[in-house]
């Protein structure tokens, strides 16, 4: 068992659990104690986590020891056929991984294009939604308080803290693109104080950064990323509440081959985790008329009268896109979209009904009818009209938006749904969109009967 590993506590890996009739190696752990992560071997790209049930061995208490990273590359061999064609041409998310997060055990969730999470109430898929928004958060360098402000409810309802009183989670994803798949994982402690105690960046095998808590007095962690050459690994300390890939691309100078390996993983993880959108129409917000903005939708589309403006007169293509898709989603006729915004006014939107007949403001349509043109809009456009911070160092041309929709379907008809799920493939389809929600068991079985959708089930 390599250092790194002993001082995370990290004996286990966040991935599905196997029988423990099944014969199990390094990478194939089997389950732990009810509650707690999956005993058997080290494997040395996934960090660990202060988990509720660990025996001391596993707990994030051994922390004497600094981070390990191997000075020499790893045959960079995964199994798995070589060439551009396995590769996303676009940082995507593929995979989300929770352990000891809310209902989540070592759970591991494949994402494609368009996924669905669905599941009963309580099966977690909200915390599933929010573990991907938090990961996004602390790669646009968020604070650790900020994106978990309720750290402590992502902790299992019954677990118990270790020989040091603490309790905390794990979480983690892959991300593939033109770098080819890379894993980032971590380890966050929540009681009694909120901290990263942990975190690594790999691929392939091979680290290529990591973290460890090596004083639990002092508010960081020891830093260690591959440099090669004479040196072979760099060393450091790193704020522990803040995301250290996030911060490599201001540590690392890329002078060394090992360098510049470093940062095109780190890059491509913290382009991915920038480029997300999360949102949540708040129909009772978006009755009211606006005043004049940017034009840059927010995450409740309140302004969405505002927006409406901009895409009108900027992107006349997608603004008849939305046009069209109302014409399916909104009851009675509709020729169109429009606005009402004089010089010195606010703006109102409306949907035109045609020749002769009276245009209907936002105002009187129903939630449904409201968070379907929001959400329409939200998969017809992009970065620009969104208020996102995506990475200003990549074209928009080379980076996928992924939009977060917790409760998908809320409110709408089944009408509604298949409509957005026909604007979601359309847009997923060119490789510019993905789409990560939770929906219900309605919107989920019609989901099921599409190809392109991917339906993660949480009842099972």
């Amino acid at each position: 068992m390599d250092a790194t590993a002993v001082a995370l506590g990290d004996t286990t890996r966040s991935d599905t659990p196997r029988s423990d009739t099944t014969p199990t190696r390094a990478d194939s752990p089997r389950p732990g104690p009810a509650g707690g992560p999956p005993a058997g071997g080290p494997r040395a790209a996934t960090p660990p986590a202060p988990t509720p049930t660990a025996p001391p061995a596993a707990a994030p208490d051994a922390v004497a020891a600094d981070p390990v990273v191997p000075t020499q590359a790893a045959p960079r061999d995964s199994g798995r056929p070589a060439g551009p064609a396995q590769r996303h041409a676009r940082p995507v998310i593929t995979e989300l991984r929770l352990s000891a997060f809310g209902r989540h055990r070592s759970a591991a969730f494949p994402l494609g294009p368009v996924t669905l999470f669905a599941g009963p109430s309580g099966s977690g898929k909200s915390q599933a939604l929010a573990a991907y928004e938090a990961l996004a958060g602390l790669g646009a360098g968020a604070a650790l308080d900020e994106a978990f402000p309720d750290a402590a409810a992502r902790i299992p309802d019954r677990a118990l803290p270790d020989a040091q009183r603490r309790r905390g989670f794990r979480l983690g994803c892959t991300v593939d693109g033109p770098a080819g798949p890379v894993r980032l994982d971590l380890a966050v402690q929540a009681d009694p104080t909120l901290r990263i105690v942990g975190e690594r960046l790999s691929q392939d095998g091979q680290i290529l950064f990591a973290t460890a808590l090596r004083d639990p007095g002092r508010r960081s962690v020891q830093a260690a990323w591959l440099t090669g050459g004479a040196v072979g690994v760099t060393r450091a300390p790193l704020p522990d509440d803040r995301l250290g890939t996030a911060l490599l691309p201001l540590r690392v100078a890329g002078s060394t081959a090992g360098q510049r390996q470093v940062l095109a993983a780190a890059e491509q993880v913290v382009v991915a985790l920038r480029s997300v959108f999360a949102c949540d129409p708040r129909p009772d917000r978006m009755r009211a008329p606006v005043p004049r903005g940017e034009g840059r939708l927010l995450r409740d589309c309140a302004n969405l009268a505002d927006v409406l403006r901009r895409t009108r007169h900027e992107c006349g293509t997608r603004h008849a896109l939305l046009a069209e898709a109302a014409r399916t989603g909104c009851p009675g006729p509709v020729t169109g979209l429009d606005v009402r915004a004089p010089e010195s006014g606010t703006v109102t939107a409306v949907l035109d009904r045609g020749p002769g007949r009276p245009a209907t403001e936002l105002a009187r349509l129903g939630s449904g009818e409201l968070r379907f043109l929001a959400l329409a809009l939200v998969l017809l456009t992009g970065p620009g009209v969104l208020d996102m911070d995506p990475a200003a160092e990549l074209l928009s041309a080379r980076q996928a938006l992924t939009v977060l929709a917790d409760g998908f379907d809320h409110g709408l008809d089944g009408g509604q749904s298949a409509e957005l799920l026909r604007l979601a493939l359309l847009s997923c389809g060119r490789g510019h969109v993905r789409l990560v929600a939770a929906v219900g068991e309605g919107a989920a079985a019609a989901a099921r009967r599409l190809p392109g959708v991917s339906v993660v089930d949480l009842s099972v």
